[in-house]
Parts: structure tokens; sequence; C-alpha cells
């Protein structure tokens, strides 16, 4: 059980000095900062109710507060990032995946007017969509929320805005000349997106490229083995953008 829901050394090696509360940092010395860490990694790996959180992690009102205060102060982004900065962008692949919204993600305080918590409401019920992008080597390097029913499109708008990478590599749903394509050429950047057999104009796609496409469908694959994120609980889409973040650190 240690070895799925806990840190090893050398991962807790790479992020310690990283996190707030450490020794030497400003403000009030953690007493275990790791103990907390894998307290929200074993709530995300197993997707159990915050109430049933053992009690080795301590109280779990304590442990869910710092969690909230750490996704919104950006830590979990954050330690993502510094991760994500030695990424092959050789090329990019960009895709999304819908989550199921559990009944308990419903009902979030609404403390500004208009603010969504990336929940939507379709025929299948409460979803949420992730738009994620990973480098060359099938590695994350970028995530966006929208409610479920929202076009893929608005992700590739966030998510490959100021992409560094040389070839972007993703499936006919981003197939759009004007939106999307012509920018991107534009950029000098190699597009590989298939275009619809309905195009007047078949664009030529590299197919022995876009075979490498596989490599966002395996992350996918991984990100949703943590159940808190293969279903959705959590009320705010920051503190579920956060869980997403530490998941995809683990990765």
């Amino acid at each position: 059980m240690k070895e799925r829901h806990a840190l090893r050394d050398d991962q807790w090696e790479r992020i310690k000095d990283l996190l707030p509360g450490r020794v030497g940092h400003v403000g009030v010395t953690a007493v275990d900062n790791r103990l907390f860490v894998e307290a929200v990694l074993y709530r995300t790996r197993t997707g159990m109710p915050w109430r049933d959180l053992p009690k080795r992690f301590g109280a779990f009102r304590v442990v869910h507060t710092r969690l909230s205060r750490w996704s919104k102060s950006g830590v979990w982004e954050d330690v993502f990032r510094r991760l994500a900065q030695d990424a092959d962008n050789e090329w990019v692949m960009i895709d999304s995946s819908i989550v199921r919204a559990h009944q308990h993600s419903a009902g979030a305080i609404k403390k500004v007017p208009g603010v969504c918590q990336a929940i939507g409401r379709s025929r299948g019920g409460l979803s949420t969509k992730i738009h994620a992008t990973v480098d060359a080597l099938g590695n994350p390097t970028g995530f966006h929320l929208t409610p479920g029913q929202t076009h893929d499109l608005v992700g590739a708008d966030v998510l490959l805005a100021n992409s560094p990478a040389d070839a972007v590599l993703a499936d006919k749903a981003y197939d759009a000349q004007e939106r999307l394509v012509e920018p991107l050429e534009k950029a000098g950047k190699q597009v590989v997106i298939p275009p619809r057999s309905t195009n007047l104009i078949q664009r030529h796609c590299d197919r022995h490229l876009y075979q490498a496409r596989h490599l966002i469908e395996n992350f996918f694959a991984k990100l949703k083995q943590f159940r808190a994120i293969a279903t959705r609980y959590d009320k705010t889409a920051r503190n579920f953008l956060g869980a997403i973040y530490l998941a995809a650190s683990i990765v």
C-alpha cells in the first residue's frame, strides 16, 4: 500500500524544496510536509471521501483546508511547471477527455458572480472536460478545464497560444483552418491534423508522424488511474485542477 499511495524518496527529493512550509521558507515551518502531500496523493489515488481519510494523516478538515489553500496560491501548478521545464518540444500533442462529475461535486458556493466551476450539463449528465498537452515523449506540459459540452478548440486556444513546439499533432476535432491551422502555420509550425473528408481542400497530413499521437491517449489512461480524477468529486475547479497537477507530477 505504501508503494502505491506514497512518494518514493527520489520523488520527494525532487519537489521538497519547491513547497511552502519548508525550513527557511517565509512563514510557518510545517511539521511534516511529506505526510501532507502523501495524504492528498492517497485521496487522489483512491477517490475516497475526505471524511474517510486514514487517521495517520491527521484531521481530514485540516488536510482539505491546506489543499485548498495550496490550490488557490498555485503551489501544485508551480511544482508541475518546474518538473515540466525539460520537456521535449520537438512536437506537442493536444487532446481532451471528459470525466463524469459526481453529485457531490455540485453546490459550490458562488462567491463571485459568473465564476464557472467547469461543470457542464449535457444529455449524459454533469461532466468536466480536461484539455491537455504532452510533449514528444508523452509527458504532460499543460492543462485547461472547461464544462463537458465545450468544444475542444477552446482548450487549443489556451494551450497552444505560446507553444514552443516545432509541430502540433491533433485529431480531426481540431481541424479549424482559420481558427487554428493558419495561425500555427504562420508561426512556422508543422500542423499534423487530418482534414475532414468534407473539406473542399484536402490538406496534407504526415500520417507516419500522426501515429505518435497515441502518446497522449496513453497519458490520459495513466491520469485516470487516479480515481478522484477519473470521476470528479471536488466542488471547485481550482481544487480539481490542483489534484490533476499533482497526479501529472507523479506521472
